[in-house]
Parts: structure tokens; C-alpha cells; sequence
């Protein structure tokens, strides 16, 4: 007879593939064993005050949880994925402020309010204990290095506000790396770049910087003034909730949730802009519809969750063959477009323009070609490759003087391209052939 499980043996946790859950305990043993280790070290550098300054550290974290109670949960149902909690205002003004043990007594203080308050019943136990875990760690990293400077002269000298900065920093990379370790390890692509690419996302490591910032200014006032300037930043904070809380519908509105990339939506929007600009230059631009081949037989074989993990995998391979200004969308299903808004040619004539939009679909096809997609499953992992995509383009002005008019052109030379055995380019008006055509290699997908 099976013995149901209970309690921690039923957490998601120990459904997550090895790597993951060896990071995950490992972050997490390293966070009690440097909590634990530094309490007897740390007795004789408490200030006098504090118990004061722990107790409004920790009030203050919950009153602005509390007043930002609705921007918060919204937060969260309008985007799952890990994202910046602006709580490390008070957790950083910690570590500023105390020793590296006491300032872990405020990150639990908040982090198990706002678990309870939060995320509980939408975020698993495990990530709550993590994401503890990581910036008890990140603000043992920062005490150490401002308690390198006497805590009485941190925000009067330049070495104090060196070692603030230093402290700053310090907080920033062990949360961050820890954090980002442990999602590029969930994902389909476990290597450098997309770590990279992911540690170093724009608005997200603004936002956490910012955050930070005030945690300083906080410290600073509570250092200088007296603890009950906590109370100061509390307006701006509530205010800087909201402001992101914008900035995150305003993504999630035009975002593909599977992809990343941009939906059909927002894509037509800004390409329609973005092909005015070069019209009014009097510049070239291209566009090409991907499609992937025979996708249906992944999901049939797989099922719709591997699908999701291999149009990730294609989504970040088309990203990663594109310049940054290039807007890439997805239509729905496997389908995927992209615009390149000006494209570098030796001339104006029109075929050199085609040429180069070709250049990129033919980079895109063999990258593709070569993904290889892992996806842990109960049975173990399922490997899925020999990918192939089919590639239509149409090129502007030669092949259209609209978005509409691109569009179709380039929609009708990838059904061209299917027709030609898939795997290929075809370009423009009359789906002229990139190169030699490349018949399919037989697989399963």
C-alpha cells in the first residue's frame, strides 16, 4: 500500500531536477550555518540601541508591506516570475546599521510576514525559504564589508560612504547571482550566456540598485537622526510600489508569457512604428516569418509542457541572432516574426537589402538547427532536437509599402518554403530562393 506524503516530503521541491534542488539546499545550509556561526562573534559589536532599531527595522518593513498590501498581491498574480522585492530597503538599512546575525533577525521578521500576508498560498514554502535564505546571505556579505569601517562614522567620511557603496554592491551580487542561478538552472538553456543575459536585465537591476539606494538613505537618517526616521521613507516607498506595479501590467500586457518576446499585439504596434521612422528616412527594413516544422508531433509526443519549453528555447535562439533594436513577436502557436527596422546593406538597391535580410533568416535556421532542449521529467529527462524552422521575408520598400502588405509577402514565401521541403528561406514577392533549398532531416519533430 502507498503511504501518502505529508507535510515538507510533499513540497515541490523534490519534484525539481538535481541541479536545481543542490543549489537550493546548498544556499540554503550555507545561510543557517553562517547565521548560526556568527551570533557568538557578533555579541560584544551590538550597539546599545540595538533592540530599538531591530524592533523599527522590522515595523517598518511590515507597515510598508501592509500599506502596499493590494499593489503587492497584484504584483503577483499579474507576473509569477521571480521579481524584485522592494523590502531590501529595510533589509540593506540592516545590514548597514547592525551586525551580520542581528540584520538576519530582520530579514525573517519580514520575509515570514510577507509569506504569510503574500505569498502564502500562491508562492511554494520552498521559494519563500530561498528567497529568505539568499538575503540573510546577501546581508551578512554587506554587514562585513560596512563593518569594516566603525558603524558610528559610516555616513561622516568618505571610507564610510566607500564601504556603503562596497556594501551595496556586495548585497547586490550575492542575491542576484543566487537567484538568477537557480532560474537559468530551471530553464531549457543551463549555460554562461543566458545567465548573463538574465543577471544583467536592464529595468531589473535599475529597480534593485534603486532599492538599495534608499536602504542606504535610510540607514543613514536612522544612523544620524535617530530610528524614528525610518518613517520618511516610507511615503516615496509606498509611491515606488505603485510606480512599478505600472511598469509590470504595462509588460505583462505585452509580453508573450511563454516566450518573453513581444505578443502579436504590441509587436504590430511598435513595427508599424518603427517602419514609419524608416520611411521617413528614406531607409530599408526587412521582415521575416518563422515557423516551426512539424511542432504538432512535439506536443502529441511530449505533451503542451515540453512544447512550452522548446518555444522558450526557439524564442531566446531568434533573440540571440538579433540586434538589440530588431523587434522580434510571437503570432501564436510556433509561429514567430521579426522586424529588422534598418538593415545594413553595401547600397540602397533593393536586393542588397533582400540579401541581408536573408543573411539573418539563414543565421536564425542554422541556430535553431542546432537546439538541443532538456526538460526534467518523472521518468528522467526528455531530450528534444533535430528542431527545424521554415523562413519567409519580404523586404522594404521592394516588396511592400505597408506593415500589411510585408506581412503577407513574407507569410506567403514561408508557405513557400514549407512547400520546399522546410528548413529553408524564401524571399519576397515571388518566394525567389535564398541558396541550394535543404530538405528536412527525417526526425520526430
Amino acid at each position: 500500500m502507498r503511504v501518502p506524503r505529508r507535510g515538507v516530503t510533499r513540497w515541490a521541491v523534490w519534484t525539481l531536477p538535481l541541479p536545481v534542488l543542490a543549489v537550493i539546499l546548498a544556499v540554503e545550509l550555507l545561510a543557517a550555518g553562517t547565521f548560526a556561526t556568527s551570533i557568538p562573534h557578533e555579541i560584544g559589536l551590538l550597539p546599545d540601541n540595538w533592540p530599538l532599531v531591530t524592533g523599527v527595522l522590522i515595523a517598518a518593513g511590515i507597515l510598508s508591506t501592509e500599506a502596499s498590501l493590494g499593489v503587492e498581491r497584484m504584483r503577483h498574480r499579474s507576473d509569477e516570475t521571480p521579481h524584485i522585492d522592494l523590502s531590501s530597503v529595510w533589509t540593506f538599512a540592516a545590514a548597514a546599521l547592525l551586525p551580520g546575525a542581528v540584520a538576519g533577525l530582520v530579514v525573517i521578521g519580514i520575509y515570514g510576514h510577507l509569506y504569510m500576508r503574500v505569498w502564502r498560498g500562491g508562492i511554494p514554502p520552498h521559494r519563500t525559504i530561498f528567497s529568505t535564505a539568499t538575503v540573510v546571505l546577501a546581508v551578512q556579505a554587506a554587514s562585513a564589508v560596512t563593518g569594516l569601517v566603525e558603524r558610528g562614522s559610516l555616513f561622516q567620511s568618505l571610507p564610510g560612504l566607500a564601504a556603503v557603496l562596497l556594501a551595496l554592491l556586495a548585497y547586490a551580487a550575492v542575491n542576484m547571482v543566487l537567484v538568477v542561478a537557480v532560474i537559468v538552472l530551471s530553464g531549457p538553456n543551463r549555460d554562461l550566456a543566458t545567465f548573463l543575459h538574465v543577471l544583467t536585465r536592464g529595468d531589473e537591476a535599475v529597480l534593485e540598485f534603486a532599492t538599495l539606494s534608499m536602504g542606504a538613505l535610510a540607514a543613514g537618517a536612522m544612523g544620524a537622526l535617530g530610528p524614528a526616521y525610518a518613517v520618511l521613507v516610507l511615503p516615496p516607498l509606498i509611491v515606488l510600489h505603485r510606480t512599478v506595479l505600472v511598469r509590470q501590467l504595462e509588460e505583462a500586457a505585452s509580453v508573450d508569457g511563454k516566450t518573453g518576446l513581444l505578443n502579436a499585439a504590441a509587436w504590430h504596434v511598435r513595427a508599424a512604428r518603427a517602419l514609419r521612422r524608416v520611411e521617413r528616412t528614406g531607409g530599408r527594413a526587412g521582415l521575416l516569418v518563422l515557423d516551426l516544422d512539424h511542432f504538432k508531433l512535439v506536443n502529441d509526443q511530449y505533451g503542451h509542457l515540453v512544447g512550452d519549453h522548446v518555444l522558450a528555447a526557439i524564442a531566446a535562439a531568434v533573440r540571440d541572432e538579433v540586434r538589440d533594436d530588431d523587434l522580434v513577436g510571437r503570432f501564436g502557436g510556433e509561429e514567430f516574426v521579426v522586424l529588422l527596422p534598418s538593415i545594413d546593406a553595401p547600397s540602397t538597391d533593393s536586393e542588397d537589402g533582400r540579401i541581408a535580410a536573408v543573411a539573418v533568416a539563414e543565421r536564425i535556421r542554422s541556430r535553431v538547427a542546432e537546439i538541443r532542449v532538456e526538460v526534467p521529467d518523472a521518468g528522467g529527462t526528455v531530450v528534444v532536437d533535430n528542431l527545424t524552422v521554415s523562413i519567409g521575408g519580404s523586404s522594404f520598400p521592394a516588396d511592400g509599402a505597408d506593415l500589411g502588405q510585408l506581412l503577407e509577402v513574407a507569410d506567403t514565401a514561408m508557405y513557400a518554403a514549407k512547400r520546399a521541403g522546410r528548413n529553408t528561406v524564401r524571399m519576397g514577392l515571388h518566394a525567389v530562393p535564398s541558396g541550394v533549398v535543404r530538405p528536412a532531416p527525417h526526425n520526430h519533430t
